[in-house]
């Protein structure tokens, strides 16, 4: 019978002494594991259970912390800049975690992960596919380090609630920029394939990001809320109407990374956006759902269908583990580096005051052009003049012609009579 291979967790109260006591906040430990703040805080207070990959990676990085308290001993000298307790009480109780998740797992050998090729329904979504951890896995060539998740190793600070709160709006803004873009740079290289459509398409989305900021910075994960936009302008289907989108860009230049993202181009959007946020960013599946605005259950479908397409033509990728690392080269073989921050912040300012002085001048013209209209129409009703009709029993005109003998006659008892009425005036010969 095969047996676990999860590490076991402390109880709540030890999680949150471990994290203490390497002078961690929550959002520092939540960076690390791939989770929200208020994710730590669920399972820190018991509300909520560690489950999944990012339960694994929470017991390992706790099964750290614990090893890092042991290999270091506590100094008399030593000054607290960040544990609430004191350093000799938090080491000893690391030992006394440490001590007992050994007597619980004991000296047995770890079995290997059982890898899921994805063409199976996939029943239990946080363990469809368990990923080795993170010091197995086998170290990039020189030139791959760059990896497809938004995670940086952070210093502990004395007062971090009073640093975040003091922190400038675009100081802020610089700091989930600098965090979040060279990672989604990559990401949406892998799922346009196009080097210059990524780099627009993030700073496009953080460009929205600091038009809305109160938003961003209100929302439980400011960095998803990035990354969705940007995949949303990356995956826009008005780029096909651009002309630089007609001419193709260059491949990369090993073969089998031009497969790779021949076979990702292939895919349906919402398929590739589904392979990207699972099998590269790693997210779990209901995260990915979420992102994609999809049930869990077709999350799992797009993401069946998605491997089984590049296993079929690319079987070495059969391996979720191999195709993430696959997916972790391809983007790191290009060389994608997104603007500064300021410049960004500062185009997007200018983006936003050229639409508003556009809609400000529209609004003018369609106010002078209602006021020209006003002034200038008619006040009264005028009926429209009818079209021309027929004229029923009246005789046609006659043209002149010789004079009938009563006609003549007429004319000659006409002038024999005395004119009635003032002279006529006839003009006089000179």
């Amino acid at each position: 019978m095969t047996q676990s291979s999860a590490l076991p967790l402390p109880p709540p109260k030890e999680r949150r002494r471990l994290r203490e006591a390497a002078s961690l906040t929550r959002a520092q430990l939540a960076s690390r594991v791939g989770v929200t703040s208020e994710t730590v805080r669920g399972w820190e207070t018991g509300r909520a259970t560690p489950r999944g990959r990012k339960g694994e990676k929470y017991a390992r990085l706790l099964d750290s912390l614990g090893d890092e308290a042991e290999m270091t001993p506590p100094q008399d000298g030593a000054v607290d800049t960040g544990a609430t307790e004191p350093a000799p009480r938090a080491a000893v109780s690391r030992r006394t975690a440490r001590a007992r998740r050994k007597a619980a797992t004991g000296d047995r050998k770890r079995p290997p992960a059982v890898k899921d090729r994805g063409r199976g329904p996939v029943t239990v979504p946080d363990h469809t596919r368990t990923p080795a951890p993170d010091h197995d896995r086998t170290p990039l060539p020189h030139g791959h380090h760059v990896i497809l998740t938004e995670r940086r190793r952070t210093t502990p600070s004395r007062r971090p609630d009073d640093a975040i709160t003091a922190l400038a709006p675009d100081q802020a803004f610089d700091a989930l920029y600098a965090f979040c873009a060279p990672a989604l740079v990559r990401q949406t290289y892998l799922l346009t394939g196009r080097r210059e459509l990524a780099r627009e398409s993030v700073e496009r989305a953080f460009q929205i990001a600091w038009q809305r900021w109160p938003e961003v910075a209100r929302d439980r994960d400011p960095a998803g809320w990035v990354r969705a936009m940007a995949y949303e302008c990356a995956l826009s289907p008005w780029h096909r109407l651009r002309p630089r989108h007609r001419h193709p860009e260059p491949p990369p230049p090993d073969t089998f990374d031009r497969a790779l993202m021949d076979t990702l181009l292939k895919l349906p959007p919402s398929y590739r956006r589904t392979l990207v946020l699972y099998d590269g960013v790693g997210l779990g599946l209901p995260e990915t759902a979420a992102e994609t605005e999809a049930s869990t259950r077709a999350a799992v479908n797009r993401l069946a269908h998605a491997r089984e397409a590049l296993a079929e033509r690319l079987p070495e990728l059969a391996d979720p583990e191999t195709l993430h690392w696959r997916l972790v080269e391809l983007a790191s073989t290009e060389r994608l580096r997104a603007a500064k921050p300021a410049v960004v912040r500062k185009g997007g300012e200018r983006r936003a005051r050229f639409w508003t002085r556009a809609a400000i001048a529209f609004t003018v013209a369609l106010i002078g052009t209602t006021a020209l209209t006003v002034r200038t129409a008619p006040t009264h009703y005028e009926p429209p003049v009818p079209a021309g009709e027929t004229v029923q029993g009246v005789p046609p005109p006659v043209a002149p012609g010789p004079l009938s003998e009563s006609e003549q006659e007429l004319r000659a008892k006409l002038r024999k009579e005395e004119q009635k009425g003032p002279d006529r005036l006839l003009p006089q010969p000179r």
